[in-house]
C-alpha cells in the first residue's frame, strides 16, 4: 500500500510541475534557449576581442610598413592580426550554433554585448578611453540584454527542413522576401549609383535588409545540421541546398555592401545604425517566418520590445563617445580631389589655398577645411 501510495505521489507530483522533473526545472524548449544564450554571449566576446587583437596587429604591420589605410598588406605576416581572425571566426561559429538552438529574436539582440568587450579591452589595451558617457552606454547595453533575456520567446519545435521550408514559403512571409529583394534591387540599380556616396542608408538598407534574409537561411541550416547529427539527416532533403545558395549568395552580397559602407562613412556613424536596421528587419523577418511571438503576452512582448530599444540607446550612447582614429597624411580613404584648409592671415582677412602650396608666416588659425566637388 505504501509503495502504490507513494508510485501515485510522484505521478502526481511529475504531472503537476514536468518542468521540475525535467533537467533540473528547465524544459527543453527553455534548455535551448539557455544554450542559445550562452553561446550568443560567447560569441560576442571572442567577436569583440578580435577587434581589439586585430587592431594591435595592425599598428605593430603599421609602426614597420606602409599601413592598411593606405594599401599595406604587411599584416599578413603578422601573428597577432592572424589570432584576431581565427578569434573573430570562433565567435562567428558560435553566433552560427546560437541560432540552431534559440530563436533569432533573442540571439540577434545580443551581438550588441561586443560592442561592450571592444570599448572595454580598448580601454585597457589600446589607451582609447571610456568616457563617462560610453560607461552609460555599456549599462544600457547590459540592461536591455537582460530584458530580452527574461522575456524572449520559446522556439517551436522543428523536426525536418521540410518543415522550415513550409515556414519559408508561408504566404506572408513570401510576401516579406518579395519586398525585401525588390527593395534591395531598387537600392542596388537605381539609388547606390547616384545617391551611395551621399546618403548612408543606401548602402547600410541593403546590408540590413539582406542580412534579414541570411540570418533566416543560416538558421535553417543550423537547424538541419542539428538534426543530421541527431540521427535524422537532412542531407538529401533539397531544401537543406537551397538555403544554403541563398545563404551563400546574402553573405557574399551584405559583405560587399557593409564594405563599401564603411569605406565611404565614418565607423563610429555606421555601426549603429547598420546594428538598429539590421537587428530590427532580422525581428521581423523571424517574427514572419517562425511566428517567435505566438502565443507571448502583450506584457512580454513590450518588454522584449522595450529591451531591445534600451540595447539600441546604449549602442548610440556608446557610439557616440568614440574618438576618431587619427587621420594619416596619405589616407587610403580620403577624397580624390584636392584639400582646401582655411586660414585667417595677421590682418584679419581669409584666406584659402591648397594643402599642398607652401604656408605663410602669416596664416596664423585655420577656421575649417572642406573639399572641391
Amino acid at each position: 500500500m505504501e509503495s502504490s501510495s507513494s508510485s501515485s505521489s510522484s505521478l502526481a507530483i511529475a504531472m503537476k510541475f514536468p518542468d521540475v522533473i525535467n533537467g533540473f526545472g528547465l524544459s527543453d524548449s527553455h534548455s535551448d534557449n539557455l544554450k542559445g544564450i550562452l553561446l550568443a554571449v560567447i560569441a560576442s566576446f571572442f567577436i569583440g576581442s578580435s577587434f581589439i587583437v586585430k587592431k594591435k596587429g595592425l599598428k605593430r604591420a603599421g609602426s614597420s610598413g606602409p599601413r592598411a589605410s593606405v594599401g599595406g598588406y604587411g599584416y599578413l605576416l603578422e601573428p597577432l592580426w592572424w589570432i584576431g581572425m581565427v578569434t573573430m571566426v570562433v565567435g562567428e561559429i558560435a553566433n552560427f550554433v546560437a541560432y540552431m538552438f534559440a530563436p533569432a529574436v533573442l540571439v540577434t539582440p545580443l551581438g550588441a554585448l561586443s560592442i561592450i568587450v571592444s570599448a572595454v579591452l580598448a580601454d585597457f589595451l589600446l589607451n582609447e578611453k571610456l568616457q563617462k558617457m560610453g560607461i552609460l552606454g555599456c549599462v544600457l547595453c547590459i540592461v536591455g540584454s537582460t530584458m530580452i533575456v527574461l522575456h524572449a520567446p520559446t522556439e517551436r519545435s522543428l523536426n525536418s527542413v521540410e518543415e522550415i521550408w513550409d515556414l519559408a514559403t508561408q504566404p506572408t512571409f513570401l510576401v516579406y522576401t518579395a519586398l525585401a529583394v525588390t527593395s534591395v534591387l531598387i537600392l542596388m540599380f537605381h539609388c547606390a549609383p547616384s545617391y551611395g556616396q551621399k546618403n548612408i542608408l543606401v548602402y547600410i538598407g541593403i546590408c540590413s535588409i539582406i542580412g534579414s534574409l541570411t540570418v533566416m537561411s543560416v538558421k535553417a541550416i543550423g537547424i538541419a545540421i542539428k538534426l543530421t547529427l541527431e540521427g535524422w539527416s537532412q542531407v538529401s532533403c533539397y531544401q537543406t541546398w537551397i538555403f544554403a545558395m541563398v545563404a551563400i549568395t546574402c553573405v557574399i552580397t551584405q559583405l560587399n555592401y557593409l564594405n563599401k559602407a564603411l569605406d565611404t562613412f565614418n565607423t563610429a556613424v555606421v555601426s549603429p545604425i547598420y546594428y538598429a536596421m539590421f537587428t530590427s528587419l532580422t525581428i521581423l523577418a523571424s517574427a514572419i517566418m517562425f511566428k517567435d511571438y505566438s502565443g507571448q503576452s502583450v506584457t512580454s512582448i513590450t518588454s522584449e520590445l522595450g529591451g531591445f530599444i534600451t540595447v539600441l540607446s546604449g549602442t548610440v550612447v556608446l557610439h557616440s563617445t568614440r574618438e576618431p582614429d587619427p587621420a594619416t597624411s596619405a589616407d587610403l580613404y580620403s577624397p580624390l580631389s584636392p584639400r582646401i584648409s582655411w586660414f585667417i592671415q595677421r590682418n584679419g582677412e581669409a584666406w584659402k589655398q591648397r594643402d599642398e602650396d607652401g604656408l605663410s608666416a602669416d596664416f596664423v588659425a585655420i577656421l575649417r577645411q572642406d573639399y572641391f566637388a
